[in-house]
């Protein structure tokens, strides 16, 4: 990983602090290097939202006290007044996700048995994010255990759409997502199993990285080779912030065997915005596989327009493997690792009384699995990839929908039914994020627009093995031929495009290439 020192200049303060928010976390580095904003108005300003914003969403838990905040962001001006920079995020207000260990904020999890609970080591994600200077200001909620792509618990409650409070933010990044979407933070953290870095991303018009497996180390664990289905990565308002802040969390860690090897640096180099010829495979609803809800695919199909208008070739992809089987496959993959993970919480009859029932369903599901069920499993997973292999000889990405549905109620648990289709299970309605998953391949979720309701919707776009780089170089030119992201939530108020304002401050800020 890299910390990305920026080199310091005394230019005179030049950005009013209601604009702060406003700015992409690169112009923000920039504007915190160039001493155009002091440590202490970005802190000021960021807090000033979430003291506005976050009620209404509740996206941000466990704030730090608003004193501690603004005492980190003068040491921070301490240190770049003596020269000294820790790295491109100096300064810069961070909310780790709830599910990342964090030393000194409570990690809950979203479970109301671990309210009081401080881990003894950060995350791998969050001391990175910390060594390159960010100030820890709370966490982002997150579904207990992170179970569901509906972030609500028993501790803190539910979070809340951006663009519409009376429906969901997604999950289990969904804090995270929302606190981005609403100007909250600058960048954040998440983490993906079931699509959790792209469906809320997609439901509030950001974008989120599920990295290929191993590219962003998780840990410190207990168990470090098993847990192959999540990972951890980063979610922005632009790819290159996203692309920056990837740059911080990737990297080597000799404490997870299966991280990939390099320090990073090779996401901290400006993006360029290949496209020119790229071969898109649209897989749509895995020719109806999946239930969708209507307006879902057109919505979609809208914005692979953009594509081609950009030089690629779009064209229908289809795939003969059996989706009914990575289906099952995956619940049972999935079963085992979620009950292995809780079992000693499962084994306590206090604990247990206090987990919600699908974390119930999924540690007894686990635990009825036998060795060979979970190696048939393994089996079909190794099959799914050889055929994403095989796609990829036809296509350079393959795309798909973030969710089969638009956001829905914030008081239902999870859709029961779509297009009159039962969902069997609390997860069965996000299907469509597995294929992704299961492959392993890195995946961008991207602005989709809006669909006939005016809600937001995104595509994942699912590129080679290992192939992240070139992923963010076609997400990098998609996001500056887009116009979806200059709409932004009605929780952003009179906030104009930012980038009239940027434009003045920072001339190459449209080119979006890192500090």
């Amino acid at each position: 990983m890299v910390s990305n020192a920026v080199p310091l200049t005394d230019s005179p303060h030049a950005i009013e602090i209601p604009e702060i928010p406003t700015l992409s976390a690169l112009d923000l580095s920039r504007a915190i290097h160039a001493r155009q904003v002091s440590c202490v108005e970005v802190m000021t300003a960021y807090l000033d939202q979430i003291d506005a914003v976050n009620p209404k969403v509740n996206a941000i838990v466990s704030m730090r006290p608003r004193d501690a905040l603004l005492a980190d962001a003068r040491r921070a001006d301490d240190e770049l007044l003596a020269g000294r920079s820790r790295g491109w995020m100096h300064g810069m207000p961070q909310a780790p996700k709830d599910l990342a260990a964090t030393t000194d904020i409570v990690t809950t999890r979203g479970f109301r048995g671990l309210r009081d609970n401080l881990p003894p080591e950060d995350a791998i994600v969050v001391a990175r994010a910390r060594a390159a200077g960010a100030i820890l200001i709370g966490k982002t909620n997150t579904p207990e255990f992170g179970l569901g792509s509906h972030t609500y618990n028993a501790v803190f409650g539910t979070t809340l759409n951006a663009w519409d409070q009376r429906l969901s933010a997604g999950g289990s990044s969904g804090g995270a997502a929302v606190a981005i979407a609403a100007h909250l933070l600058p960048v954040a953290d998440g983490s993906d199993m079931m699509g959790s870095l792209r469906n809320p991303a997609g439901w509030n018009n950001i974008y989120g990285l599920r990295p290929s497996m191993g590219q962003v180390p998780a840990g410190p664990a207990p168990e470090v080779f098993f847990q192959q289905l999540t990972c951890e990565g980063p979610m922005g308002r632009t790819v290159a912030d996203l692309a920056m802040l990837l740059a911080t969390q990737a990297g080597d860690d000799p404490r997870t065997p299966l991280a990939r090897s390099g320090d990073g640096s090779e996401f901290a180099a400006p993006l360029i915005g290949i496209a020119q010829g790229a071969r898109i495979g649209w897989l749509a609803d895995l020719g109806g596989h999946l239930a969708t809800e209507p307006g879902v695919l057109d919505t979609c199909e809208g914005a692979l327009k953009i594509f081609s208008d950009m030089g690629c070739h779009v064209e229908a992809a289809r795939t003969d493997f059996d989706m009914s089987r990575l289906w099952q496959a995956w619940v049972t993959l999935r079963s085992f690792l979620v009950s292995g993970g809780l079992q000693a919480l499962y084994d306590n009859p206090v604990a247990r009384d206090l987990l919600k029932p699908e974390a119930i369903w999924e540690i007894e599901t686990g635990r009825a699995l036998t060795g060979a069920q979970v190696f048939a499993a393994s089996v079909i997973r190794s099959a799914w990839y050889q055929e994403i292999l095989r796609l990829f000889e036809c296509h350079d990405y393959l795309v798909l929908p973030t969710a089969q549905v638009f956001p829905f109620d914030a008081t239902q648990h999870w859709p029961l039914e779509i297009a009159g289709r039962t969902m069997d299970s609390y997860h069965r309605w996000m299907e469509v994020v597995i294929p992704g998953s299961m492959a392993g391949v890195p995946v961008l979720a991207v602005p989709a627009g809006f669909g006939p309701g005016g809600l937001p919707m995104g595509l994942q776009i699912l590129g080679r093995p290992r192939a992240d780089r070139a992923l963010l170089e076609l997400g990098h030119a998609y996001d500056l031929a887009q116009g979806f992201t200059a709409r932004r939530s009605p929780l952003v108020g009179g906030c104009k495009n930012s980038r009239s304002k940027q434009d003045c401050l920072f001339p190459d800020a449209g080119k979006r290439s890192a500090p």
